[in-house]
Parts: C-alpha cells; structure tokens; sequence
C-alpha cells in the first residue's frame, strides 16, 4: 500500500462532522486520483474516488460509508485510510480494463520503462546500465514489483556491501572477477558506499514505476533505508609538489591530458571528447558540450591553461579532436588507467591517484585560495552546490584557522635556555 496522506478536513471522524453536508471535499492522493468525501442530510458520510483517465475525462466510483458513525470494517464501512487502499485498488482495476496494465511488472520490465526515461534525461547512461546489469537484474529481475518486500531488498542491499568490489574485465568475459575481500573498517566503509549508491539506482527505478501507473505501492522499498555514515568524502588531491613530478614523469600525450584536468577541472571523458571548435582562444575559456549533469558549461583558462589548449589546437581544424594518443587517435575510456599509474609510480606519488584526482586538485586548489563554493560548483559543472559543499566547504573556512591563531602559547614556546627542573 502507497503511503497514506493525511488531510485536516477529511482525515477524523471528528473532522468530518464539523463539515457541511450535501458537498463533496477531494483531497488528491496521487497524481490523477482524488478521494472524496460528502456528508448527507442525515450526518452519514460516503467515500468516493476520482480517476484521470488515459482519454482526458474522469471516472467517478463510489467506495462506500464513512465510518461517522459506525465502526469501519473495511468492506463497506471505510475510515480515511482504508478508502485510500479501496481507492488504489480501483485506480488499478479501471488501468487493467482499459488496457493500461496488462500483466504484473517485473523490476527487468521496470528497469526497461526507467532507462527509456534516463536516456533522454540523462548523459551518465553508461554507468548506471552498468551497475543495473551488475547488480539489479541478476538478483532481482525476474521479480515482481508488487511482491518485493522490504526484507528481500534489505537482505540484496546488505549482501552488495558484504561482497567484495569487482575487477574491470573485458566484455567477452564469461564470469565477472573479484577483489579481496572487504577487511578493514574503511574498505567495509568503501563497499557500503558503493551499495548505497547501487541501491539508489534501484529506488529510483522503482519509483518512477510507481509515478508512471506501473506499481500501486512504495511501501516496501521506501522502509529500506542506506547505510549511514559511509559517505563521508575522503577527498585525494596533489600539491604543487606532486602535481609538478607527476606531469614531469607523464608521457607527452598523457601529459597534455593531466595539464589540462589540472588547469581546467574538466573530466577525463570532457577532455576526451573536446573538439578544437571548443576551445576558444580569443575569450580564453573552453566549452564542455556534454558534462555529466547534462548541462553543457564554459570553463575559462588562466595564462597557462590558454598557453596549453593554443598548443593543443594550432594547425588542427575545427572537428579535431583537441587531446589525443601519441599515434593520433582518439582516447578511449581507459586507455589512460595503466600509463597514469606508471607515471605514479615514476613520480613517487603514494598511493597512486586515479584521473578523477587531478579534478580535486583543480577545486581543492580554488577552495584554499579563498574561492567561493558557488564559482567553484559552476566551474565544476556541478548541478547542485550541496555535492560542492560536501567534498570542499572544509577547505574554505579560513575563520577556523584565524580562530586557533588567537591562542597563547601555554607556556610551550621553544627556548633553549630553559633547562628541566631535577
């Protein structure tokens, strides 16, 4: 059952008494369904339901009596809730008559009706079927929306964070490979993670099935809750140090790509996929066709990104791409992974970082310098600043270091003259 909504007016017994008979009041419980409630001369009151349809008009349907002034029994008497339930019920009668629902949905047929609505939504698409494939489909495919309980999602939501992570692997792979297992608290932390943002995916693929007229109920999967506390950002980023040894052990085609993640934060795929047509000398800034919000953004250069990208695009015409591979082709997805982590490796960056690195470097860079969380998330292309505040705010506040500077020395000033008392 979807959950019930409250209505001041409607909701009691003693609510209901206090209105004036011979009117219908309507309260919408979902979207294209309304109860209605009308009290006759006598003071009894009846329910009744409102149904959009397909066609444009309405249905109308009575549900039964009001419990006024009789105990409900959920048959012919009704209390609030329980015509709610009739309601849905009969919402979900009229759709299977019309032809609307057919057949019970499957979470396969779910995700099928939820990736038709991201791909025109949404640029991640590749990543979010890859989780799906991974991790939804094998373990709960073939099972019904309507008979998913909140214990079966909580045991698969539990048993993704008991697992260990997965290995890239090629697709003619037969049987997906895994790293160690999870061991210590903050690779259990990382596989928490990860399940939540899994489970996220899943909840969200339910949901639109619900919004849409597929399922009739969001019970089970809304009393599943994430894991908390397993999302605290543990942000990685170079110092000037690092950055200077790492570009200096790159390769030169993997170099143009770390000097421009470092001076423009754009993402290895941004980069990638940037034509010279993009990159704009005289305004000297970049355009980011394609981010990951789906929100194209221009990123302006300083002197040195400028210098890089007129480099990068001189003698190319417009629909080259403006980074490529030594041999002149196109970067693919992780053609960079092995040689950045031998360049790593050379430069003595430990642990090693992975692209997405060189972003925070670029923010992290920004927020320490006294820039604001609101340009940073717009340089970022990030499409709500909260994802900015998250991973940078720490770095921003300058008041809390000026704060510790006002403190006394405690008597702990080094003097070397001062000898221990015996």
């Amino acid at each position: 059952m979807a959950r019930a909504v409250r209505d001041a007016a409607i909701g009691t017994r003693q609510s209901r008494l206090k209105l004036k008979p011979r009117r219908r009041y309507w309260r919408a419980i979902h979207e294209g369904l309304a109860i209605g409630y009308r009290r006759g001369k006598q003071g009894s009151g009846t329910w009744s339901v409102r149904l959009r349809l397909a066609s444009g008009g309405y249905a109308l349907r009575a549900l039964g009596s009001a419990d006024d002034h009789a105990d409900a029994n959920g048959v012919d008497v009704l209390d609030f809730a329980q015509a709610q339930r009739k309601a849905l019920e009969l919402a979900d009668q009229v759709k299977r008559d019309a032809g609307v629902l057919t057949r019970s949905v499957t979470v396969a047929d779910a995700v099928t009706h939820y990736l038709k609505w991201f791909r025109e939504e949404r640029r991640s698409i590749d990543e979010t079927e890859a989780q799906i494939e991974a991790h939804i489909l094998p373990a709960l495919g073939a099972r019904q929306v309507s008979s998913l309980t909140a214990r079966e999602i909580r045991e698969w939501h539990e048993g993704l964070a008991a697992q260990p992570a997965r290995t890239r692997a090629k697709k003619i792979a037969t049987k997906p490979r895994f790293r160690e297992a999870p061991k210590d608290d903050d690779a259990k932390r990382a596989r928490r993670s990860t399940a939540n943002r899994v489970f996220t995916i899943l909840r969200a693929i339910l949901n639109r099935a619900f919004r849409d007229g597929l399922a009739a109920d969001d019970t089970e999967w809304r009393r599943v809750k994430p894991f908390p506390k397993v999302d605290e950002p543990r942000i990685r980023f170079l110092t000037d140090a690092e950055a200077l040894r790492l570009v200096n052990a790159c390769k030169p085609d993997l170099r143009a790509l770390v000097r421009g993640a470092l001076l423009s934060g754009c993402r290895f795929g941004e980069l990638a996929a940037m034509c010279v047509r993009d990159v704009g000398l005289d305004g000297g800034r970049v355009y980011v066709v394609q981010s990951k919000s789906g929100k194209p953004r221009h990123v302006p250069l300083n002197a040195e990104g400028l210098a890089l990208f007129r480099s990068l695009v001189t003698g190319k015409t417009g629909e080259a791409l403006t980074f490529t591979k030594a041999d002149g082709t196109a970067w693919g997805k992780n053609h960079h992974v092995r040689a950045l982590a031998e360049a790593c490796k050379v430069a003595k960056i430990k642990p090693a970082i992975a692209f997405h690195e060189l972003r925070h470097s670029y923010a992290s860079h920004l927020a320490q310098a006294g820039v604001d969380l609101l340009t940073i998330s717009k340089l970022l292309g990030h499409s709500d600043t909260r994802v900015t505040s998250r991973h940078y705010a720490h770095l921003t506040d300058r008041g809390l270091a000026l704060a510790v500077e006002k403190l006394p020395s405690f008597g702990t000033t080094q003097d070397e003259k001062v000898t221990a008392l015996r």
